[in-house]
């Protein structure tokens, strides 16, 4: 399957993403799309597609669908009217060239309905193309692209499967992990960074999209949207009842999604009865003109140039089986390095460009504090969507 990666590009020579990545186009007439100087893309491609590295690919990060290939796109994030213009250039671009899942970890009040993004993802849409998009980190509304019709708006939950707070809310279809995820970064000095944000949680379900167009070649784009919100689960998250304004219609689950004995559905699926109200949100927060938002990151780099340990990709999950994100394994860590977060780019110009409200920032951890790997023994993945004893009453 290939899923595009619209953001700020995407860094081909990343070890965990060699011959993963292919040609795309840059539409911010900066440079090729392989140039990532935020390296936010990077870091989304690295959670859909990253196949580690090393011995065994024992290093580094695996993400959800590791076969899948990645069509980097490339547009301006940094906020002006070019930003729609790109953005909407992009998501066709992708389309054309036969993308089946559409990421969009960012966040731009111009997508607003009738713009030309907005008619962009219909015309994805229109051409059973998955579009899934973070709703912003701004502890507002669902941002737009997310909040636009059909599209699959996804928020974040922590490490106990709990809503993040700083998730916006609304219209929202489901949630998946977002907090303190590792992730590659060509911009820190390791090359990985841990960073909070819905911007992971929509890599992470394009991901499971990409799992299901690839199981199910056969189903519409609706009735793959039907699969992953009919296999969804509020889990822990009792008294809450579907689609709920934080969780949408429950936690993505991906190996419930690709093993649960759903019926297809109408072809459309279910959010194409979305109610008007979704076209009159503004999405406007502080920030939603920002890619959405990779929040803070910390890296984790270590002295003797050993690459961090990130999060594996996950294992199939039958039906009943509570998903919880597990903190990443990392290395004998040296501390982030400033306030910024480790490893952002120089003169201020960290990812995003203008942080929106609601990030959270990490202080430095001190020496010694990592997990480094027990001598003769090999690294592990620690699995994001770890399997646990069933939930009672799920």
């Amino acid at each position: 399957m290939t899923v595009a990666v619209v953001d700020s590009g995407v860094d081909a020579s990343h070890p965990d993403l060699t011959g993963q990545v292919l040609p795309g186009k840059d539409f911010t007439g900066a440079g090729s799309p392989h140039r990532d100087t935020e390296g936010h893309g990077t870091a989304m491609a690295s959670l859909i597609a990253g196949h580690g590295h090393g011995a065994s690919n024992s290093a580094g990060v695996m993400g959800l669908a590791p076969k899948a290939k990645i069509l980097p796109v490339r547009v301006d994030l940094a906020g002006n009217k070019f930003v729609t213009a790109s953005l909407a250039s992009g998501i066709r671009y992708a389309v054309d060239q036969g993308a089946s899942v559409i990421n969009l970890s960012l966040g731009d009040s111009n997508s607003y309905p009738g713009s030309k993004a907005a008619k962009a993802v219909a015309y994805a849409q229109a051409h059973d193309v998955v579009v899934v998009a973070a709703t912003g980190n701004d502890a507002g509304t669902v941002s737009y692209p997310a909040a636009l019709p059909g599209v699959v708006a996804v928020t974040a939950v922590d490490q106990g499967l709990n809503f993040w707070s700083s998730s916006n809310t609304g219209n929202v279809t489901v949630a998946a992990p977002g907090v303190e995820v590792a992730q590659a970064d060509p911009t820190t000095k390791s090359g990985y960074a841990v960073a909070d944000g819905t911007s992971g949680s929509s890599a992470y379900v394009s991901a499971i999209v990409a799992l299901l167009r690839s199981k199910y070649p056969d189903l519409t784009a609706g009735q793959i949207i039907n699969r992953l919100v009919k296999s969804a689960s509020f889990l822990n998250n009792t008294g809450k009842k579907a689609p709920d304004k934080e969780l949408g219609y429950g936690i993505a689950r991906p190996g419930s999604a690709l093993t649960m004995d759903i019926p297809k559905g109408p072809k459309e699926g279910p959010l194409a009865q979305a109610s008007s109200s979704t076209s009159t949100q503004s999405g406007s927060a502080s920030g939603d003109n920002n890619p959405s938002q990779a929040a803070k990151k910390k890296d984790k780099s270590s002295s003797s140039g050993i690459l961090l340990i990130a999060g594996i990709a996950a294992a199939v999950i039958v039906l009943g089986v509570v998903f919880a994100v597990i903190r990443s394994r990392r290395n004998r860590g040296s501390g982030g390095s400033g306030p910024g977060g480790g490893g952002m780019p120089p003169h201020g110009t960290g990812y995003p460009p203008q942080p929106p409200t609601g990030y959270q920032q990490y202080p430095n951890t001190p020496p010694n504090q990592g997990y480094p790997t027990p001598p003769g023994q090999s690294p592990q993945h620690p699995n994001p969507y770890a399997q646990q004893p069933p939930h009672q009453g799920q």
